[in-house]
């Protein structure tokens, strides 16, 4: 699998269960670990920070460190 190219990158509106396309793309990346998430896998966000998170693990380091 060939890595996305940075112009792949989607712009998303986080709601609460739901995530709107606000620029089309393939792929957002992790507020932590900076790691392409396909949309079709973006499982992990939040609406309050507007930020997705690759995995659980991403999703709680960010909550614990409140930054």
């Amino acid at each position: 699998m060939t890595p996305p190219k940075p112009t792949d990158e989607a712009t998303l509106h986080y709601g609460d269960g739901e995530f709107a396309v606000l620029r089309p793309g393939r792929f957002v990346r992790c507020a932590v670990s900076a790691r392409a998430i396909p949309l079709e896998a973006l499982r992990y966000w939040s609406a309050e920070h507007q930020e997705a998170y690759f995995s659980p693990d991403e999703a709680r380091t960010r909550m614990v460190s409140g930054q």
